[in-house]
């Protein structure tokens, strides 16, 4: 008799592995119109121009990470770190672990003909993005939706911005960091996260919610003391987006003469908005407006809390009775109408 088999998808942006790949990947993220709410006929030209326009700067700022991005790469050891924690949790099951990217390679398409041929008795829809969006999952499992034609049950985890092993990870990470800079003193925590416009939150998505959410509870992990304040980074366009915005937050820390720690709390994973954004225009802002110390806490990686919260994760929802599931319990109000859970009850 085979074994059961498992298929587990890592949902994650994606990110070009050269200079050629910068100009199509900026396509492929305008075109999606969970990032711009217009027609096709109106979206694709207007993706194509501002891929165009913003090409140039893209490019040099992946070449301060060797010309492209990490994403991939540290998705795959993601990956293969929580294949090794699943064959520990589901000894005689065959789980493998895939990767469907969004923007770039592998892409959403490609990745569901390869779980197809799999042959999946069970499939686990995996975000790598702890705090649910319709911009980030939502997007990820509407194109997982419209690929995947193969075999099994399918179950998603839709968020966990309260996972254990999360939140444990963010705090040791920070007590380390701080502790390697000498503890300086007096210091602010910032917990920095993409922004969205607010248009988007408006329209009932619980990113936001679930970000202050992840941030109150490492804060409250690392026990009391500690100044720390959420903020909000990468911000695009003409459009109003969620704030404080991180650049604020880094002025004001500077006019009070305090040192920072900052910390990804929305990224499990390097790459341009942490080793560009966070690390040099934001590092080289903190040193100009005169904040004594700059702390930068690494992003989480394969930190072993978080590869187990991930297995965790696995294994309830192999277990879970409903299609949809936070893998910590958590469950958004009645007003975030985007909520993958809510929109199942409306239904």
């Amino acid at each position: 008799m085979s074994p059961r088999r498992v298929a587990v998808v890592l949902f994650n942006l994606g990110g070009p592995d050269g200079p050629k790949a910068v100009a199509p990947f900026l396509f492929n993220l305008f075109r999606d119109r969970a990032i711009i709410d217009l027609p096709a006929v109106a979206r694709y030209p207007l993706a194509a121009l501002i891929a165009t326009t913003r090409a140039k700067l893209a490019r040099a700022n992946y070449a301060i990470m060797g010309g492209g991005s990490p994403l991939l790469p540290e998705t795959e050891t993601q990956a293969r770190a929580l294949e090794a924690d699943l064959a520990a949790r589901l000894p005689g099951v065959e789980t493998r672990c895939f990767i469907a990217m969004r923007y770039w390679t592998p892409l959403t398409e490609q990745t569901a003909q390869a779980v197809a041929a799999f042959a999946p008795d069970e499939v686990v829809l995996l975000p790598l993005y702890p705090q649910y969006s319709s911009t980030t999952t939502g997007s990820s499992l509407e194109a997982w939706e419209k690929s995947y034609r193969g075999s099994g049950r399918t179950t998603t985890v839709c968020c966990y911005p309260r996972d254990e092993g999360l939140i444990d990870s963010h705090a040791a990470l920070i007590r380390a960091a701080y502790d390697a800079a000498g503890r300086p003193g007096p210091v602010r925590l910032l917990f920095s996260a993409h922004g969205l416009p607010e248009k988007v939150i408006a329209g009932g998505d619980p990113y936001q919610a679930q970000i202050e959410a992840t941030a109150a509870a490492v804060a409250a992990r690392l026990g009391e003391g500690w100044d720390w304040r959420v903020s909000y980074q990468s911000r695009v366009g003409r459009l109003t987006w969620i704030g404080p915005s991180t650049d604020d937050e880094i002025r004001a820390a500077g006019a009070q003469g305090l040192a920072l720690v900052v910390t990804p709390i929305a990224f499990v994973s390097e790459h341009v908005e942490t080793l560009v954004e966070l690390d040099h225009e934001y590092g080289d802002l903190a040193k100009t407006v005169g904040c004594p110390a700059y702390v930068r806490v690494p992003a989480l990686g394969v930190t072993p809390g978080f590869i187990a919260g991930l297995g965790q994760a696995v294994t309830r929802a192999l277990d879970a009775d409903q299609p949809t599931a936070s893998a910590c319990g958590w469950r958004c109000g009645a007003e975030w109408t985007q909520c993958p859970q809510n929109r199942e009850l409306a239904a």
